[in-house]
């Protein structure tokens, strides 16, 4: 399999082959807590209107675009093979202290609709009593788009099966104010109400729309077409599948070696992951322990990173 990295010219490219996946804008999911692609990552103006403090990219080439949010960055593919509950921990402790502090949260990825999604429905389902399903249908419901790979999905599944349970006490006892239970509950009863009601109407999908049927969203499979093309004075047909972009681009590669803590010590490894932090001081420090998933060994070339931004010092960690 050959891995894939994303430079600028192959994410505008990706822009250019799935442009109806970026049509939409950020979408809110929870009050403060929004979901989007890379284009709005970039867009200062929707930024501004949406209040954005604290953003969490999470793609290949992840990294910090403006100078006056506060970053948390997480190289990984869109691969059902790449290891992201391992960051689970991590990227719920970010999300929750912006939260709690009034700041505004864009979590995003390339098209918005699987990393970015599988993150967003992992806090949701730590700060609420929720199964992945529940808070899947949460996202949907403001994103119509939200398709995490199958891959992700189960990461989803184990992470409610084995670790949700603690990760729910680990998060209250590190952050024991009550100030967003309510309005979150609240939030989620109405959220879960208008996916039915879009379900019905058939303004969304749970992404297993038949063959040939169409999508009303647009992220599941259409039928074959076929198109002919000659080649050296011969007649060649070709059968081209549409497909969504969790599947497309973006080509399988193994997931970074897991984190052994959100202090920036790296654990030994054949890999030789790398983690950069930076924090803007110790009044604001996200330190939590994240309990890695073993992950397949990453080649050299491809290797895990991640980075927590904020605007003033920058302090690099590289572990051995």
């Amino acid at each position: 399999m050959v891995a894939f990295i994303c430079d600028g010219s192959s994410i505008l490219r990706y822009e250019m082959e799935n442009r109806e996946m970026f049509k939409f804008g950020a979408s809110q999911v929870l009050p403060g807590l929004y979901v989007g692609n890379y284009r709005d990552s970039k867009d200062a103006a929707q930024l501004a209107k949406y209040k954005i403090s604290h953003i969490v990219a999470i793609h290949d080439t992840a990294r910090r675009l403006h100078l006056d949010k506060h970053y948390l960055c997480v190289m990984a593919s869109d691969s059902p093979d790449q290891n992201l509950s391992q960051y689970f921990s991590l990227c719920n402790d970010f999300i929750h202290a912006a939260r709690l502090r009034d700041g505004n949260v864009l979590i995003h990825c390339l098209a918005g609709m699987s990393r970015s999604v599988t993150v967003a429905v992992a806090y949701i389902m730590s700060a609420t009593n929720l199964s992945w399903k529940e808070a899947l249908k949460v996202v949907r419901a403001g994103r119509a788009v939200a398709n995490p790979n199958l891959g992700f999905q189960k990461q989803l599944e184990e992470f409610e099966g084995t670790r949700i349970v603690e990760e729910r006490r680990r998060l209250k006892e590190r952050y024991p104010s009550l100030a967003l239970v309510k309005q979150d509950v609240e939030q989620c009863a109405l959220m879960l109400d208008n996916y039915e009601q879009l379900l019905q109407s058939r303004n969304i999908c749970e992404g297993r729309c038949a063959m040939g049927e169409e999508c009303p969203t647009g992220v599941c499979r259409t039928a074959p077409t076929r198109r002919s093309r000659r080649r050296s004075g011969r007649s060649q047909t070709t059968e081209g599948v549409t497909r969504s972009p969790s599947t497309t681009s973006i080509r399988p590669r193994s997931g970074p070696a897991g984190l052994r803590s959100y202090t920036g010590s790296a654990p030994p490894s054949r890999s030789a992951s790398r983690v950069d932090i930076s924090k803007a001081g110790p009044s604001e420090s996200l330190t939590a322990p994240v309990t890695p998933m073993n992950s397949p060994p990453v080649s050299p070339k491809h290797r895990g990173t991640i980075h927590v931004s904020a605007p003033v010092t920058v302090k690099e960690v590289r572990g051995s």
